[in-house]
């Protein structure tokens, strides 16, 4: 008989299981392995900058080590290098220095992959494999590199590769073998990989190495299960579609050709159409749906064509209107007998797909069909010998740079030149522990070694662990327009408006696109290749537009750098209505224009938005493909590139009348295709105000003589250091190139405009819209003289005291508003007391005295 267990005992051994099972749980539970494995991971990436600062500060806390045990750690971790203290010192130290060498960084991927396992439960290679790894390669590696430290017979440089267990191991086998102990080790490697890797053949010890033995998904086996199934499937049953062809109901055949029954006879219909009418096509309806049965129920798989092609062609049609079930299900199955006339309706939005088909694509160019691009012929071609650099020039300069170097105590692992056609690129990589700032402030000291005229050192490249520094050749290769002309690069370009500039200091030809950039800013000293610069740019427009493509604004107050391009007016240029040249050469003409290019601007951006396109190239392209009606005031946009020379002459006679134009073009006109090309010789930034610089994110700039201007025109220095002579750099966005601009002479400008002027053109250059400001002169016949503001006397006697026509005179000496001492100065003018509007100037005063001004008032009756 068994013993009964008193009550009391029992619970006491459930609460001692279930303490028992909790503690279990705590120990070895998820919350356990999750905080373990987090433990892990961060001792493997604590462990990974300790070894690894021990590599490079090891030597130095060799001492400090030693006596870590005997000083307190405070003391000690306050002398050592290691990036964890003293702590990262002393654990380095056992495992690379005292035990295993390099080979102890084998323990942290085995920590790694261990602290991945346990934190996300996920293995991402076999931890027992890795842990058999890790533990032979530390100790073969450290055999192999203790071998090598006794062959070398430097223990202490070469001590820490291979750790103390490497060098024991190596003594020991010293003494037994010799130098036979390398054999050994090899033949250990040999071993462990041949059974380790269940490698049965030398063919497959790489394979087998690298972990391929994983077996690889196979293909051959899904597809013979995949055509089986189909196979499967595509064999008839007979006895599934022996009920429906038996069935008669009409609820099968609405589930097998719903759309037929419900084409040829609605609900709605059956109301309309006679009794007898109707029985006969319902008789006929479920006889075809019957056939329909029969012929779906055959084995062939999916018989999509022969099925429904005799219920769609012998389906009598029921002469009543068709529902709207029917117009939806009738394509389904007379798609491809009925043509697409019959099944679609005139819609007025292919209009224009058809006037497509009726008249082709719109060609812009056909206006000047005869036009012909101008041929490389006419640019001069020059001798082809390249003034190369020697290498007896390259290595003294090299040597050079070198020695400087050493000389201020900077080591350099290597250096490496790249010649180019003005200033050959010296790149060099320094030692480590060296700062780019000492090399950046001995610009001046490696000039002077050099014997060079300036040098710029670009600290470090982008993109590159090197150190720039270009230094200007003895013999300097002209690059000519011809060559980069004719180049495939700028010949097969696709850019909308390719502009070529020259060469790279790598010798290689520098296309890029105006439409892109979207305006260019232009600074350079006088000499310096600006004006040369700019007609490169224009010439290799009209090398790639036609002139229904492209439109020129030129803006010369010099009056003479773009005279040559009035030869081509009726072919490129742009202008105001009225004005016989279309160089704009005054002052007051170039505020009208820019005035006039905002009113362009602005009617554009309403074509854009009626024609619901974002930019010029999506609104043109539509007008090609005829989806724009002329009608409504759509037409072919030409590009237009305003092209001021000498932005500091304009500013200081216009000012704000001429900064605000611009700003504002520069701010909006890029998608609708207006582009600027500004240029000046001063960039200081009273001429380059925020306003225009901010939206001119491409610069270019030939050599200036300040830094000061270096910075304003490329936000940061370079511009002082080139060399002249067409030397340049090109900022785009937060990529700057030095580039040699392509040289093209006069003759050769004067013989391109000449082929293009003796060609048919327009009638009259590009007429841009009117604009009537209040500069315009007219304001007196809006001036009632009868009604005289109550301060005009005042106003008067004012401006003949001071001799100053200004309208902020009156503002602060009568303490008016803006509006009304505008109007009380035009009355001025009205009544000819002060001259006509010159811009920022103040007007002139034609009233020299205060009689005279009295005389004045007397016939004014004032």
């Amino acid at each position: 008989m068994a013993k009964k267990v008193e009550p009391s005992k029992q619970s006491s051994r459930k609460s001692a299981g279930n303490s028992s099972r909790g503690l279990k749980t705590t120990l070895f539970g998820p919350s356990s392995k999750l905080v373990v494995g987090g433990l892990t991971l961060l001792l493997s990436v604590l462990l990974l900058f300790a070894f690894f600062s021990y590599l490079i500060s090891g030597e130095a806390d060799q001492s400090v080590v030693g006596s870590a045990f005997n000083a307190p750690l405070h003391d000690s971790g306050s002398k050592v290098q290691n990036w964890l203290g003293v702590t990262g010192a002393v654990i380095a130290h056992f495992f690379i220095f005292r035990w295993f060498g390099i080979g102890a960084f084998l323990l942290l991927p085995l920590l790694f992959v261990t602290g991945v396992k346990l934190t996300f439960a996920r293995e991402i290679m076999p931890l027992k494999r890795l842990t058999y790894q890790v533990l032979f390669y530390m100790f073969w590696l450290s055999s192999l590199f203790g071998f090598l430290v006794m062959w070398t017979d430097s223990k202490a440089n070469l001590s820490t590769l291979s750790g103390g267990i490497g060098l024991f191991i190596n003594q020991f086998l010293y003494n037994l073998v010799g130098w036979g102990s390398i054999a050994i080790i090899a033949a250990a490697l040999f071993v462990f990989v041949i059974y380790f890797y269940r490698v049965d053949s030398l063919e497959h010890v790489a394979e087998k190495v690298e972990g391929m033995k994983v077996p690889r998904p196979s293909i051959g086996n899904p597809l013979k299960n995949l055509f089986r199934e189909l196979e499967e499937e595509e064999e008839p049953e007979p006895e599934k579609p022996a009920p429906p062809v038996k069935t008669e109901t009409p609820k099968p055949a609405k589930r097998v050709v719903p759309v037929i029954i419900e084409e040829d006879l609605p609900e709605e219909e059956e109301e309309e159409i006679l009794p007898e009418e109707t029985d006969q096509e319902l008789e006929e309806v479920s006889r075809l749906t019957e056939d329909a049965r029969q012929v779906l129920a055959r084995p062939v798989p999916r018989p999509v064509e022969p099925a429904y092609e005799p219920v769609v062609f012998e389906m009598p049609v029921v002469p009543a209107k068709p529902s709207r079930t029917a117009a939806k299900a009738e394509p389904d199955f007379i798609i491809e007998t009925a043509p697409p006339e019959e099944t679609r309706k005139p819609d007025p939005e292919l209009d224009p797909e058809d006037r497509l088909q009726a008249l082709g694509l719109y060609d812009p160019t056909l206006d000047l069909a005869r036009y012909q691009f101008p041929s490389i012929d006419l640019l001069k071609e020059y001798p082809a010998d390249k003034a190369q650099v020697t290498e007896e020039e390259l290595k003294s300069k090299k040597d050079t740079i070198v020695r400087t170097l050493s000389d201020y105590g900077i080591s350099i692992a290597s250096i490496k030149a790249t010649p180019g056609p003005t200033v050959t690129l010296y790149e060099i990589v320094p030692s480590a522990g060296v700062k780019i700032s000492r090399i950046k402030s001995l610009e001046d000291d490696i000039a002077l070694s050099l014997a060079a005229l300036g040098i710029r050192i670009i600290a470090p490249m982008p993109g590159k662990g090197t150190i720039g520094i270009e230094v200007p050749n003895k013999n300097r290769e002209m690059v000519s327009i011809r060559t980069v002309i004719s180049s495939d690069k700028f010949q097969k370009s696709g850019a909308e408006l390719p502009v070529v500039l020259g060469k790279t200091i790598s010798n290689e030809i520098f296309v890029t696109d105006l439409a892109k950039m979207p305006h260019l800013l232009i600074a350079g000293a006088t000499g310096q290749g600006k004006s040369v610069g700019m007609n490169v740019i224009l010439a290799s427009l009209l090398y790639k537009k036609h002139p229904a493509q492209l439109k020129f604004v030129l803006v010369d107050p010099k009056k003479v750098e773009l005279s040559l391009f009035s030869k081509i007016e009726r072919h490129f240029l742009a202008k105001l209505p009225g004005t016989d040249d279309a160089i704009i050469t005054d002052t007051k003409k170039v505020i009208y224009t820019l005035n006039s290019l905002c009113v362009e601007m602005d009617s554009r951006y309403e074509l854009l938005k009626n024609g619901g396109c974002r930019n010029l190239k999506e609104y043109n392209q539509k007008f090609v493909e005829r989806r724009l009606n002329p009608e409504k005031g759509h037409r072919f946009l030409p590009y237009i590139v305003l092209v001021i020379d000498e932005l500091a002459d304009l500013m200081m006679t216009a000012g704000k009348e001429v900064e605000t134009p611009i700003a504002r073009l520069a701010q909006l006109a890029r998608a609708i295709g207006i582009h600027l090309i500004v240029a000046t010789q001063r960039p200081s930034v009273d001429i380059i105000t925020g306003k225009i610089k901010a939206n001119f994110p491409a610069r270019l700039s030939f050599r200036v003589t300040q830094k000061v201007d270096s910075r304003t025109i490329l936000d940061t220095s370079g511009a002082d250091q080139l060399v002249g002579q067409g030397d340049m750099l090109f900022l785009q966005g937060s990529d700057m190139t030095r580039l040699q601009c392509a040289f093209v002479d006069t003759p050769e400008v004067d013989a391109i405009c000449d082929y293009i002027g003796e060609q048919q053109g327009y009638p009259d250059a590009y007429l841009l819209p009117e604009f009537e400001g209040d500069e315009a002169g007219n304001e007196e016949k809006d001036v009632d003289l009868g009604q005289l503001d109550p301060m005009f006397k005042d106003a008067a006697r004012l401006i003949v005291i001071h001799q100053q026509g200004s309208t902020s005179l009156i503002q602060r000496k009568m303490k008016l508003g803006y509006n009304r001492a505008g109007r009380i100065m035009d009355q001025l003018e009205a009544t000819g007391i002060v001259g006509p509007f010159e811009g920022s100037k103040a007007r002139e005063v034609l009233v020299q005295s205060e009689e005279r001004l009295d005389e004045i008032f007397r016939e004014l009756r004032l």
